[in-house]
């Protein structure tokens, strides 16, 4: 056996497997005693995993099987390089034999003792990233074939580890924590150990770490949106320019001769100058799709709904908390989308709450009525009859607080009032024509106690964003929301600069979430279930309609309003019983007929701006 070491290979047939397993035992117990050369023979054979020739490959899986026969002998002290060598030895460096010899020994180590459960699980967790040689044959199909190969066992050799030491997979949720790459490794070495991360969530060990793989996911999402900066995402033509009318130029925008020779999708794109170069936002629309990609195939497994229990959670630890994050949050977006009734019932439920509670802290409660106004504006999956009745929660919200409150127009005191009044506009602005279209809907609306909130002491019209406010105000106008005796109840506010008196640092700074969606890749996921300005602006109204909308109502349909107001408290139906009304509300669906769940495809030809604007325009900033 001297020549294992020595450079001359003993022909695989001389030795036996009892006969190795001796060696490498005898081997083991010298080392103890001080006597190492045959113990650094194995050492070295061990090393080798650059261009093996056959009998270098075949010594090598040999010593590894030794080695698995031998584990009672290995001691944590004195034999440290060789627990070094086999935590540091790459799956990916090797054939199939000798990875299948590895995997052997890692689990025997793993559960021979709990000292050494660190070791194996650290080892197997590092061979999520492939080395940097491989990151360009990655891209080749015998790359995806050698991915396959490594990934299979590192997974089977986690559950057999799981399976065989009860504490290992707390351990594992551990260490994989520490292991994701930070956002600035290669993009092949993050998207693969996010692929293990999501085999980990959807595999047999699911139910023990799953929460955890989710977690931290989203964890690195959020911190590749951070990378991109809203410094280069605004564009230079934003100033004294509202949200509004920022989305409508995007759509507009011409088509740059560059760009004549394109299809169309690569055309749709090439706008967007800072976020196709930038390098974050490239690896997080990979990482996005991947998740996406994760989504749905757990809604078509039924377990969407176990994913979306740590969604949720991870959301309201992590991206709720993260000042005017850009993507990462349409995760919650697209699992709604796939499944309105369970998960985005939950996910309203759950904004509404802790926009309600005073428990919350105020920063959280703003930002829950963000994404809750957001949500309910642009989610095209949501029927009206779910927003109204949601817009109502907010509403009876706002009303409430407002009539315990007489102080001074204080944003700094009040902010989580004009944060919900921001959001019941800002519903509105993309939803009134049609609620308004609806007789039932409207009956419903008209009730709220809108001008109430609005006309109460504290103005939210004088301190949320102008834009909101003179958009939803013009709509109000042209939908005759606010009439008293046939005049507009807030003329004097909609023709006037008012709202914008109130500027500076004290002006309401806030952001809708579910802004346009920006990334290339992952977009295809959005895009239908994605309600864009262009299309409530199109099928709301036209400037040169205002006045001949105006002057088609008639005294005969003021009446037909059936509403009164004595301008202290909600408006109420005259003739209407809000039973009945109720009842019928309840009878219809929560989710559109024209929504993706009844197969429309028209929703697929719509178009996207093609760069991005945020809300978070010049005016908020």
């Amino acid at each position: 056996m001297g020549a294992v070491g020595g450079g001359e290979y003993a022909e695989m047939g001389d030795v036996n497997d009892y006969e190795l397993s001796h060696y490498v035992r005898e081997a083991l117990k010298s080392a103890v005693s001080g006597d190492t050369d045959e113990y650094d023979q194995i050492i070295g054979n061990m090393h080798h995993n650059l261009r093996l020739v056959p009998d270098e490959v075949a010594m090598l899986e040999t010593i590894l099987r030794g080695l698995s026969g031998a584990i009672s002998h290995i001691d944590v002290v004195h034999h440290r390089s060789l627990l070094s060598s086999i935590s540091t030895m790459s799956l990916w460096n090797y054939g199939p034999d000798v990875m299948d010899a590895l995997v052997e020994l890692v689990v025997a180590l793993a559960s021979s003792s709990g000292k050494y459960v660190d070791l194996c699980l650290d080892m197997l967790v590092s061979n999520f990233i492939p080395p940097y040689n491989f990151l360009e044959i990655l891209k080749q199909p015998r790359g995806l074939a050698k991915k396959d190969q490594v990934l299979s066992r590192v997974h089977y050799a986690l559950k057999r580890v799981a399976d065989l030491v009860p504490l290992a997979p707390s351990r594992l949720e551990q260490i994989g924590r520490e292991r994701v790459p930070n956002v600035f490794a290669k993009e092949a070495q993050i998207v693969v150990y996010v692929e293990n991360m999501l085999m980990l969530e959807s595999g047999d060990m699911g139910e023990l770490v799953g929460n955890t793989m989710i977690f931290e996911l989203v964890n690195r999402l959020i911190d590749l949106d951070m990378e991109i900066g809203w410094d280069e995402v605004l564009q230079d033509d934003t100033t004294n320019k509202g949200i509004f009318e920022m989305e409508l130029e995007d759509m507009a925008r011409p088509v740059d001769e560059t760009e004549m020779d394109m299809d169309e999708p690569q055309r749709e794109y090439t706008g967007r100058k800072v976020l196709w170069s930038n390098v974050a936002a490239q690896k997080l629309d990979t990482l996005m799709l991947l998740t996406f990609d994760h989504l749905q195939a757990a809604y078509k497994n039924g377990r969407l709904l176990q994913v979306f229990e740590a969604l949720l959670q991870s959301f309201q630890s992590t991206v709720l908390n993260v000042y005017k994050s850009k993507f990462a949050q349409f995760v919650m977006f697209y699992a709604c989308s796939l499944d309105p009734e369970d998960c985005g019932m939950q996910f309203v439920s759950r904004l509404l709450e802790i926009f309600s509670s005073t428990v919350y802290p105020q920063d959280w409660r703003m930002s829950a009525v963000a994404y809750l106004a957001s949500y309910l504006s642009r989610a095209k999956f949501l029927s009206d009859l779910y927003v109204t009745i949601r817009l109502e929660s907010i509403v009876d919200w706002c009303y409430q607080y407002s009539e315990n409150q007489s102080g001074e127009i204080n944003p700094k005191n009040y902010r989580v009032f004009y944060a919900g009044c921001q959001a019941i506009m800002y519903v509105l602005c993309f939803r009134l024509r049609s609620i308004m279209d609806t007789p039932l809907l409207k009956s419903k609306l008209s009730i709220m106690p809108l001008e109430q909130i609005f006309k109460h002491g504290l103005n939210p019209l004088e301190v949320c964003l102008p834009s909101i406010v003179e958009e939803f105000l013009h709509q109000a106008k042209v939908a005759c929301l606010f009439r008293v005796s046939g005049t507009f109840a807030f003329h004097d506010l909609l023709e006037s600069d008012l709202s914008r008196a109130f500027g500076g640092f004290e002006r309401l700074d806030m952001f809708f979430p579910f802004d346009p969606y920006l990334l290339k890749k992952s977009d295809s996921y959005i895009r239908p279930n994605f309600m864009y300005w262009k299309m409530v602006r199109n099928s709301s109204y036209d400037e040169e309609d205002d006045d001949d909308y105006e002057e088609g109502v008639s005294d005969e349909d003021e009446d037909n309003h059936h509403v009164v107001s004595n301008g202290s408290g909600p408006m109420k139906f005259e003739d209407d019983d809000d039973d009945e009304l109720d009842m019928k509300l309840n009878e219809m669906s929560i989710t559109p007929r024209d929504s993706f769940m009844y197969g429309n495809d028209k929703r697929k030809k719509m178009q996207m701006p093609s760069r991005i604007r945020p809300s978070t325009s010049p005016e908020s900033l």
